[in-house]
């Protein structure tokens, strides 16, 4: 099976290379990641283009994640039926790197939490309302999207330990150590793209959502 992850992680890093931002931004003779925070995200794009261009964005992002966990469940899902989760999980996991990481833009992407967002909806849609939930509400009462981000990636895997343990969520026993393992890379690759915004909270100088640039 192991050259089934492989397909898995190049099909998703493919589909994770589409950075609807950076194209959404050149279409509109602005490359995002000139301003802000740097990334070609779904946060910098709103901040630097409004609302319209980060909707835009985040669901962009969103469904190539949920793309190409479709595709690796329509190619393995007669073949490897017990493990198809995992090779599910390759993808979307390669989405995001093909979205953090894309070659083209040397290697300078966004933060994958898009991504991230729609690995978890179209993989494990019972751990998505407590996530979806808390970001709302600590955006709400701090402004502060990163520390919202990197709640629910934490939550998200401590949530899927705890579904798969306890039957809510159906994983094979012969997959479980992977899939925990998986679902870990998912939480560290967004905590190391959100190592700076770590620093800023640490010290009380991120920004706060909403901020202005005199504020800023």
């Amino acid at each position: 099976m192991m050259m089934s992850r492989i397909i898995c992680l190049v099909i998703g890093y493919g589909l994770g290379l589409i950075q609807t931002g950076y194209l959404y931004g050149k279409a509109h003779n602005i490359d995002v990641r000139e301003h802000g925070s740097g990334n070609a995200g779904a946060t910098n794009t709103l901040r630097t283009l409004g609302w319209k261009a980060g909707a835009v964005t985040f669901l962009g992002d969103l469904c190539k994640a949920m793309l190409a966990i479709l595709i690796a469940w329509l190619l393995f899902r007669d073949k490897y039926p017990e493990s198809v989760k995992v090779l599910q999980m390759y993808a979307g996991l390669g989405a995001v790197l093909g979205h953090n990481y894309p070659f083209y833009m040397k290697f300078k992407g966004g933060k994958g939490i898009a991504c991230t967002s729609g690995f978890i909806l179209a993989c494990f849609w019972q751990i998505a309302p407590l996530c979806l939930a808390l970001f709302i509400l600590v955006v709400a009462l701090t402004r502060y999207v990163s520390l919202g981000s990197i709640l629910v990636v934490i939550t998200f895997f401590l949530q899927l330990v705890i579904f798969a343990e306890t039957g809510i969520i159906s994983v094979s026993s012969q997959c479980k150590t992977e899939v925990y393992i998986v679902g870990a890379v998912f939480t560290l690759l967004a905590l190391w793209k959100h190592r700076e915004n770590i620093k800023r909270l640490l010290a009380g100088k991120e920004n706060k959502f909403g901020m202005s640039k005199k504020e800023a």
